[in-house]
């Protein structure tokens, strides 16, 4: 190869590389961008339209007031509390049970109190004891030996005057000493005053109790009959029975756990009369003059607005509280405040007890109560 060959095959690759720059490079970049378009289109999510398992509902007169209904017992939920603290050693119900009033629900601790009972008892025992040894005296058997006591100082007192009686008798004064005279007189006067003694003693004896002392052992029973009940009232508390006839609702303690006393934010039992149930409805206040007592109404449960329940109207809430149900619509409202007003529900309605409801009031005849 000679060097003018050399120096023409220099600017022919020159062009070649050009041409491939100007030329290769858009074919690369047009098949990188039409495999990035294919890449995500593959990759791309498919949103298919699906229709909701439930029509919203809608209304159910001409002119309505909805509202969220919030399901109870007719007897309202009755949360079940202590009287007392204590330690929950038996738990007699469970969630679903059907209890009769003053059916037992659960018991604490009660080993203390059981302790102080017996006490109180025997303090009882003592104390009626003493009332009827005071009731039955005297003793038929202390009678003898009291009165044999009179007997031995009358027959003292006799030889004591016997023995003054001999030396007062005797003509030669000078033949006693006035110191024997007179130890023989204070003799009889000692052995008088014993025979006094004695029967006094036997009177008394027979007489019985004195009745003062009577009153105060009867008042002392009364007293110890008065702690033992007061420890029996202590005792009962400690057993909790329910208030009503209902349904066990829930059931949120268990032996071993500590029970305290006062309004707690989950009761320990959650119970109602479910025979009937109510429908507590949220009106908020705007719309509370529009509903009037005995209005129509129609109910029918979340997710499930095919079938719609009657309601019966029973009553109003007169004071206006504040929103607590809520429904999670992004338009409510829940500054407002609301009244709500009671319906009973239809009987055997396949629903539950603080299941959400939406209610339809009829509005038709506007007025308020």
């Amino acid at each position: 190869v000679t060097d003018d060959e050399r120096r023409s095959s220099v600017p022919l690759a020159s062009e070649r590389i050009t041409v491939m720059i100007k030329y290769g490079l858009p074919v690369v970049a047009a098949l990188i961008l039409v495999f990035a378009i294919f890449s995500i289109a593959k990759t791309r999510p498919v949103h298919a339209t699906v229709a909701p398992p439930s029509p919203p509902p809608g209304a159910a007169f001409s002119q309505d007031v909805g509202a969220v209904g919030l399901v109870e017992a007719s007897s309202e939920n009755i949360g079940i509390s202590v009287p007392v603290p204590g330690l929950v050693t038996q738990v007699y119900v469970k969630a679903g049970d059907r209890v009769a009033k003053g059916q037992k629900l659960f018991s604490m601790d009660d080993r203390d109190l059981r302790a102080e009972l017996a006490l109180r008892r025997s303090s009882l025992a003592l104390a009626q004891g003493t009332l009827d040894k005071l009731l039955h005296s005297p003793r038929p058997e202390e009678i003898p030996p009291a009165e044999a006591l009179v007997n031995e100082a009358g027959q003292l007192y006799q030889d004591a005057e016997i023995q003054l009686k001999l030396i007062e008798s005797v003509r030669d004064k000078r033949a006693i000493r006035d110191e024997d005279l007179l130890r023989r007189r204070i003799a009889v006067k000692t052995a008088g005053a014993r025979l006094e003694e004695a029967k006094d003693k036997l009177t008394l004896l027979k007489a019985g109790a004195w009745q003062p002392d009577i009153e105060i052992a009867r008042a002392q029973v009364v007293e110890a009959q008065s702690r033992i009940e007061r420890v029996e009232a202590d005792l009962a508390r400690t057993v909790v029975a329910a208030p009503i006839a209902g349904e066990i609702l829930q059931c949120k303690v268990r032996a071993g756990e500590y029970a305290p006393a006062g309004p707690l934010a989950q009761p320990l039992i959650l119970m109602g009369a479910t025979d009937q149930l109510n429908v507590r409805a949220d009106v908020d206040e705007q719309d509370a003059w529009r509903v009037k007592a005995g209005s129509a109404a129609l109910a029918s449960v979340r997710g499930e607005t095919s079938h719609r329940y009657r309601l019966r109207f029973v009553r109003f809430e007169p004071y206006v509280i504040p929103k607590k149900n809520l429904t999670g619509d992004s338009t409510e409202r829940v500054d407002t405040r609301v009244l709500q007003v009671i319906f009973a529900l239809e009987k055997n309605a396949p629903v539950y007890a603080g299941q959400q409801m939406d209610v339809f009031i009829d509005a038709r005849n506007a007025g308020g109560r």
